[in-house]
């Protein structure tokens, strides 16, 4: 055996090897493929900012006039604004001239546009908007071809005015598509917007990123197609989910765009 030996450890040697090529060529690949979507984020930002608004209200006379209650984004033809319907006020202050607005940037100019309502889906929480100018719409993409465990980056207005006409954007993987409200053991914890609820449950993605308030509205889109699969909702799924909850987590939900298509349908807008 010793005549053999060292061949037999010239074999192994070259084994190893021509493995490890093959590990570090799928290695790279992988590096390859994840710089590459990484790399097309910026650009796919690019294009769908101007289409990524602020939604609230103004009113003349009031200090500051103007006040941020959400994010909303455009949609074809152009002159659409989707938003969660809990981000529009249910009372105006109609005696002094408040109405419901959008707020971008336009180069290094702030912009106002009115709004109209022109449809509301409250068991989703999805509102419509109408613009009497024309912006850059973002396309809807298909929430049914959604998968756990995939990446999709968010962008809007976190903190409101807090953080001015700058939007900001966030990525999140599914970490889950559940349910948007679990019923609860506790009978003390059953209110009449729960059981609502419970009737007609649907599903929702759930994200590992945080959001905050001024998120609500905010397009969750595939970082290479800047498709919107979903609507960020801040408040409506988690008030739902989390109502055993003393301290509501960081946790991050979003509605998917498939009843939005129901909505847009549904009232002929599109």
């Amino acid at each position: 055996m010793g005549n053999y030996y060292p061949f037999l450890k010239d074999e192994i040697g070259h084994t190893m090897i021509k493995l490890l090529g093959v590990l570090l060529s799928g290695w790279l690949a992988v590096g390859a493929a994840t710089v590459q979507a990484e790399s097309k984020l910026p650009d796919t930002l690019a294009k769908i900012k101007p289409g990524i608004v602020a939604v609230g209200t103004y009113l003349p006379k009031r200090n500051p006039r103007a006040s941020f209650m959400g994010t909303g984004f455009v949609i074809a033809p152009g002159n659409l604004v989707v938003t969660n319907a809990h981000v529009i006020p249910e009372l105006l202050d109609r005696e002094h001239l408040e109405e419901v607005a959008v707020f971008y940037r336009q180069g290094d100019e702030e912009r106002m546009l009115p709004a109209t309502v022109a449809a509301t889906d409250k068991a989703h929480d999805l509102a419509v908007l109408k613009i009497s100018a024309t912006l850059t719409a973002l396309p809807l993409g298909d929430a049914a071809a959604v998968r756990e465990g995939q990446v999709y980056a968010f962008t809007g207005y976190p903190i409101g005015m807090v953080l001015g006409l700058f939007p900001v954007t966030h990525r999140g993987m599914i970490s889950a598509i559940t349910p948007n409200v679990i019923p609860t053991i506790n009978a003390g914890q059953i209110n009449p917007k729960l059981i609502s609820r419970l009737e007609t449950p649907y599903k929702v993605f759930q994200l590992d990123a945080t959001a905050y308030p001024g998120n609500s509205g905010s397009p969750l889109y595939d970082a290479d197609s800047g498709k919107v699969v979903g609507v960020i909702d801040k408040v409506f799924v988690q008030e739902s989910k989390e109502s055993v909850l003393s301290h509501p987590s960081g946790i991050s939900y979003a509605i998917p765009v498939t009843h939005l298509d129901n909505l847009l349908k549904d009232k002929q807008l599109r």
